[in-house]
């Protein structure tokens, strides 16, 4: 599913339009961007978690030339952690 995909059925199963689905849909991501960027946690709850944490620098192998040693810095990556009901929900599928 994409984000279109994702906007159809929102506002089919909402009654609002596409275009409000859409905003409303924006609105979330862009939010929860935000949040994150500024360290803290979204938690939706039954949902997930979404953080950032940060990936430690290390030192790694040139692909090009093995015999290379480079340093790759350390660097924030963002986390989602499912929650109770999400995982539920995944394992009566199976």
């Amino acid at each position: 599913m994409n984000k279109a995909e994702l906007i159809e059925v929102i506002s089919q199963k909402v009654g609002i339009s596409k275009r409000e689905s859409e905003e409303a849909v924006d609105c979330l991501t862009q939010t929860i961007t935000e949040r994150i960027k500024a360290g803290e946690e979204v938690t939706l709850t039954g949902f997930g978690a979404f953080s950032a944490r940060t990936r430690k620098g290390r030192v790694g192998v040139n692909p090009r030339n093995p015999q290379e040693k480079i340093d790759i810095p350390s660097v924030t990556v963002p986390k989602f952690k499912a929650g109770k009901n999400l995982k539920e929900a995944l394992k009566a599928k199976a």
